[in-house]
């Protein structure tokens, strides 16, 4: 749906604390989007995002609803349902941020208004729209790593914490720890890579390690820390994912760790494989070949730099537009929750977990 007028997609905003914000300044760098309007149960939110960017900010979303083609959703996790079906249900299109939902059950029910209703839903894994990984996909798509059997995954950091006391470590509005939060990436970079393969059965470990100390030494952190006491999730996890066909993943995540940050995801394959460094955007290809001479052939991939979030609203346009989504699906997010739970349920009961029973 569109605007009259104009062509261009009215677009608001749900929730607008600082990833509201951060959608809202990049949103006047896409072609075809007007953002129109904003939603916040805090007024002193409405008020700053109305003074920011000129638009009007309500409390009842039946009143943004009126106003726009489509929102983006950018609430605590616990409140994704609530507005994406809401929105679904009065025909405005969603780009939902990621994960899905803060649980399984949450994430069911938003796929199941997604399938009965006539608008659209696209889920805000923008990392997938970075130039190496378009690069990589591009190559993996092409043939060049032949037959793709595993990726490493790993989404580390030395410290890297939320506030404690902040939504992000409260397991009843976040769902999780640092496994619904950066691991979710993670993962769905990964089974991207693999094109989304049947998951069968999951293994893994969660740890809380650091955020429930009182001394817990870090050097920054993104909001103001409340000490262990606002702090009920896991700072890591650690998983192993097999696919119905043979192939797999191993997973490191955490918020902290006593090692190096790291950022990385190892592609193996039997003809070529790559390393992605996500942080650095660092792209390697790694062939052999007996031509001439038994040899190594290691290249570096140069790119562009890309701001993913802008590119990902590029593509929900382009979506909205077309009134279909080719990218980002909501099955796939789907999917991806299911790990997620998966892994969840894994550490809780000490044994692996089968999806395919």
């Amino acid at each position: 749906m569109t605007s009259e007028t104009d062509g261009k997609v009215r677009i608001g905003i749900v929730g607008l604390g600082n990833i509201g914000t951060y959608h809202a300044e990049f949103l006047g760098e896409v072609e075809r989007a007007d953002i129109v309007a904003g939603l916040d149960i805090d007024a002193d939110a409405r008020d700053a995002f109305a003074a920011e960017f000129g638009v009007e900010t309500y409390a009842d979303r039946s009143d943004l609803f009126d106003q726009v083609d489509a929102v983006i959703v950018t609430t605590p996790n616990r409140f994704h349902e609530e507005y994406a079906v809401a929105a679904l249900d009065a025909g405005v299109d969603v780009l939902l941020e990621k994960p899905l939902a803060h649980t399984l059950e949450s994430a069911e029910r938003i796929a199941r208004a997604v399938r009965e209703s006539d608008a659209l839903c696209m889920v805000g894994f923008n990392n997938r729209f970075s130039n190496p990984v378009e690069v990589l996909k591009h190559d993996l798509r092409a043939g060049r790593f032949g037959d793709v059997t595993h990726v490493e995954a790993n989404y580390v950091r030395r410290r890297g914490i939320p506030g404690r006391g902040s939504w992000f470590t409260s397991k009843d509005v976040a769902g999780g720890g640092a496994l619904i939060d950066i691991g979710v990436h993670a993962i769905d970079l990964s089974l991207y890579f693999l094109d989304f393969p049947e998951v069968v059965e999951v293994s893994g470990t969660t740890r809380s390690e650091f955020g429930i100390h009182d001394e817990y030494a870090y050097l920054r952190q993104w909001g103001a820390d409340h000490g262990a006491g606002g702090f009920d999730v896991e700072d890591s996890a650690t998983a192993f994912i097999r696919c119905a066909d043979g192939r797999t993943i191993s997973l490191e995540v955490a918020w902290a760790a006593n090692r190096a940050d790291s950022d990385e995801f190892v592609i193996r394959g039997t003809e070529a494989g790559a390393t992605l460094d996500r942080g650095s955007h660092d792209l390697t290809m790694y062939e052999a070949s007996i031509g001439g001479a038994n040899h190594f052939s290691t290249t570096d991939v140069e790119t562009q730099e890309a701001v993913t979030h802008r590119q990902e609203q590029r593509a929900f346009v382009e979506a909205v537009q077309r009134g279909q989504v080719e990218r980002n699906t909501v099955d796939q997010a789907l999917a991806v929750q299911r790990v997620i739970d998966a892994i969840y349920r894994s550490a809780a009961e000490g044994r692996a977990i089968r999806l395919d029973d």
